[in-house]
């Protein structure tokens, strides 16, 4: 019986494609191979290895500490589990912000030791030169206005942004510049639903929207807090699609349980010979 042809994978002219048909995009952080396995079997189509790494995995209470060299690893280990999904690294804090050059050099980086398709970078105007000259050499850039984590002291910590029409027409603008500059896709967080969708409608690349409603071309969650594992974090945008956390400590505490009683490992769980 001859072998299922391999999955088609997601690529940005694929993705520019889904706008067009109107086909939903699914996005969710990954941190490693196992889960990049299991998301990939499931039709994920975007794997985004978030700089949230530092706080859902490296206990951090921010993204801004995140290295490059963590980003690279974690990078490299999801790329190892997918095979249709397209795998994004997150930009660290000051890894393109400083120089054009400073941020060809480590996006470049990026792209060669990890194997990963595209990077994204957060901020609308003020880095769109530096995102076309990223674009010009060749490494594919997703954009990501709203709520900027790595900028969150700056927009007075975790708030709704573009609530007023200031903010609105900024993050508006903000959006075509990153279009114009070549951006293939823009992460819209904790936005307004109707600015949105206003957002949405106005460009040609998807949206893919975190807290920012329906109308975006496509929706990302942080994995841990879709499975329930991060049973310390909650927020009015976070579905919990499974309780995985009471299952964790359940399963370690019948392990436990069965280890101090002398009923683990039983025969079947043992070598006689």
């Amino acid at each position: 019986m001859p072998e299922a042809p391999a999955p088609k994978p997601v690529t940005v002219h694929a993705l520019l494609q889904m706008k067009e048909k109107r086909e939903r995009i699914v996005m969710l952080t990954c941190y490693d191979a196992l889960f990049a396995r299991l998301l990939d079997a499931s039709g994920v189509d975007v794997l985004l290895v978030g700089d949230s790494v530092n706080q859902v995995l490296a206990g951090a209470e921010s993204t801004l500490s995140a290295t490059l060299d963590q980003m690279i690893y974690h990078t490299k280990i999801v790329r190892r589990g997918a095979q249709r999904a397209m795998v994004v690294c997150d930009m660290p804090y000051l890894t393109y912000q400083v120089t054009k050059e400073e941020a060809i050099r480590n996006g470049g980086r990026v792209m060669a030791e990890t194997g990963c398709h595209a990077i994204k970078v957060e901020g609308g105007r003020p880095i769109a030169d530096t995102v076309r000259a990223v674009v010009d050499v060749g490494i594919p850039v997703m954009g990501h206005i709203g709520l900027t984590p790595q900028s969150v002291h700056a927009l007075g910590g975790y708030r709704v942004q573009g609530r007023d029409d200031k903010t609105a027409q900024r993050l508006k603008d903000d959006a075509r510049a990153l279009e114009d500059a070549g951006a293939f896709a823009v992460v819209l967080e904790l936005v307004p639903t109707p600015l949105a969708a206003e957002i949405t409608n106005s460009l040609a690349i998807p949206t893919i929207g975190i807290g920012a409603g329906k109308d975006c071309d496509g929706q990302v969650l942080v994995l841990h807090d879709l499975l329930g594992l991060n049973d310390r974090f909650s927020a009015k945008f976070v579905k919990r699609y499974a309780h995985l956390a009471d299952d964790v400590k359940q399963a370690v505490q019948g392990f436990a349980a069965e280890v101090r009683e002398g009923k683990y490992p039983d025969p079947e769980h043992s070598f006689q010979k």
